[in-house]
């Protein structure tokens, strides 16, 4: 049983730092590109990162970009999510996604696009209070 499953969230004051993790289990995901995508109340889930399977690449959503890092641990089967000077408006629930293994990725291909991640994690709540 494939399993993505998140941590790291809760409630900080604007400015604060989270690191959240996305630890992938039953499948190995190495070569496939992975992303954290966020869903604030009323709002539709956005693209807030993605990357690579080799790490050689990466997107940042223009709303995070200086301020948020993703990387992964293929050998951990792990991605995380550094947020440092968070701001009310990062509030949602943030979510990791995995593309399929049992499609073939060049290590340096990335997506922003919902279609091409077969598997989401539960979420995680994160918080920003003014």
């Amino acid at each position: 049983q494939v399993q993505l499953v998140e941590s790291g969230g809760g409630l900080v004051q604007a400015g604060g730092s989270l690191r959240l993790s996305c630890a992938a289990s039953g499948r190995t995901f190495s070569r496939s590109p992975m992303a954290w995508f966020r869903q604030a109340p009323g709002k539709e889930r956005e693209i807030v990162a993605a990357i690579s399977g080799s790490s050689s690449n990466t997107y940042y959503a223009n709303s995070v970009k200086g301020r948020f890092t993703i990387s992964r641990d293929n050998a951990k089967n792990t991605e995380y999510l550094q947020m440092n000077s968070l701001k009310p408006e990062d509030t949602a629930v943030y979510y990791c996604a995995a593309a399929s293994p049992d499609r073939y990725y060049s290590g340096s291909y990335l997506s922003t696009n919902t279609a091409t991640y077969y598997y989401w994690g539960q979420g995680t709540q994160v918080t920003v209070s003014s």
